[in-house]
């Protein structure tokens, strides 16, 4: 993709105890309409969300956001979501679906690379 086209994006949070309202960074879902592209990236830090919330169980945490990677790839194993249009994916995917993993506020820009941008907004807000 040449053109320049607008995107949507939300960051990813870890929040193990929604009462201390406390989150690490795990990831980004990138939205763009025109290039029909929908994206996640997710990095989990193993080190630093052991020592952010111990109790914090790590294996569920990895199944919820490789299930938000398979909605935006469409993969039938992620249910009936990912076989609807990107759109909608990605506002089943920016609303709150869990208590330990939830999307911020939505974000946007313009990119000519919709892959590329998704890669910069992880090494901003992630890694």
């Amino acid at each position: 993709m040449t053109a320049r086209a607008p995107y949507q994006y939300v960051v990813l949070r870890c929040v193990p105890r929604t009462d201390r309202e406390e989150f690490l960074n795990v990831g980004v879902v990138l939205y763009c309409e025109e290039a029909g592209f929908l994206g996640a990236s997710c990095h989990l830090d193993e080190t630093r969300l052991s020592g952010f919330a111990p109790e914090l169980d790590l294996v569920t945490l990895e199944r919820t956001v490789e299930n938000i990677a398979a909605v935006c790839r469409g993969d039938a194993s992620a249910g009936e979501v990912a076989e609807r249009p990107l759109g909608v994916r990605f506002g089943y995917l920016k609303a709150p679906r869990s208590t330990v993993v939830q999307p911020g506020p939505v974000h946007g820009g313009v990119t000519g690379d919709p892959v590329a941008e998704l890669t910069a907004l992880m090494g901003r807000f992630v890694r």
